[in-house]
């Protein structure tokens, strides 16, 4: 079955199981516990809850933070999903997960302020950002992928310019901030410009300027080359450049939680939000039980 048939095949399976348990919902049925990645936040809010029937109860933190609570056993969410799919053998262990959507990185920037009409007007995406007059944000990579693919994109363009320091020069801890919160501190005025996720800035309505394929971790043709960059996190794990996938995995098997991931699995829920669903998707991972994406 090809990718376009598969996702059909299983938004029909997602329609059909939220259908089954709307009746449901609203009598005294819990909520689907679901734990997201920042960047999930208004899609799985916005658009998952428009497409299944179940009530969901959505959090959202930085992946690796998400990943954490899971594993200390502060969260027992019924589905998760993370913007790293390593997070899952690397923190949790989790027998299988489905990989449902892509990203690249982009740089964001409010066209009110001066210091964004330099990051758009300039000759080159690296030119303003170690500029004085232009204030960049971002997310912490110790608790976030975006952050540490931010480091990632500014090293692989070190490579490319030969200039190996500008991840140091560009870099400072003053600018970092949750990724739920990023974005917003454009309507405070606190920053010019901000390194996302390209779904951040078109769910938001921001301009951004769009980075080299070769460093905006977003084309699989250039995966070898993403490999060439990694960042150790505090427990002492590696995160390795790779092309940006978002997983997730059913942690509960009643018929709520099974119509809300299959809804998952299907990706439209992603698209609109200026995620990408490759044909490929939904791609299993692991042991994954009898009749999950099939």
């Amino acid at each position: 079955m090809d990718g376009q048939s598969r996702r059909a095949v299983l938004a029909a399976l997602g329609s059909a199981g939220a259908a089954a348990v709307a009746g449901c919902v609203g009598t005294g049925q819990r909520r689907v516990r679901t734990l997201v990645a920042g960047s999930l936040q208004a899609a799985a809010s916005e658009t998952l809850q428009r497409r299944t029937g179940p009530e969901l109860a959505v959090e959202a933190h930085g992946s690796v933070h998400a990943a954490r609570l899971v594993a200390e056993g502060k969260r027992d969410p019924d589905v998760l999903a993370l913007a790293d799919p390593a997070l899952f053998d690397r923190l949790l262990s989790t027998p299988w997960y489905a990989v449902v959507a892509s990203n690249e990185l982009a740089l964001a920037y409010n066209p009110e302020t001066s210091g964004g009409r330099i990051v758009r007007d300039a000759e080159t995406w690296t030119a303003p950002l170690t500029r004085a007059d232009v204030s960049l944000g971002r997310t912490d990579p110790d608790l976030d992928p975006l952050g540490y693919r931010t480091r990632f994109a500014l090293e692989l363009a070190g490579k490319r310019q030969d200039r190996p320091e500008l991840a140091a020069a560009v870099l400072r801890p003053d600018q970092r901030y949750p990724e739920t919160q990023l974005l917003a501190q454009f309507e405070t005025g606190s920053i010019d410009a901000a390194f996302v996720y390209r779904s951040m800035a078109v769910e938001r309505g921001y301009p951004y300027r769009s980075l080299p394929p070769a460093v905006n971790l977003g084309d699989p043709k250039h995966a070898e080359t993403y490999a060439t960059v990694q960042y150790e996190l505090p427990d002492g794990t590696v995160a390795r450049g790779a092309p940006i996938e978002y997983a997730a995995t059913r942690r509960a098997d009643d018929g709520a939680t099974v119509a809300v991931f299959e809804t998952v699995l299907a990706g439209e829920w992603v698209r609109q939000h200026g995620f990408t669903a490759r044909d490929e998707y939904p791609r299993m991972e692991g042991d994954v039980p009898n009749g999950v994406g099939g």
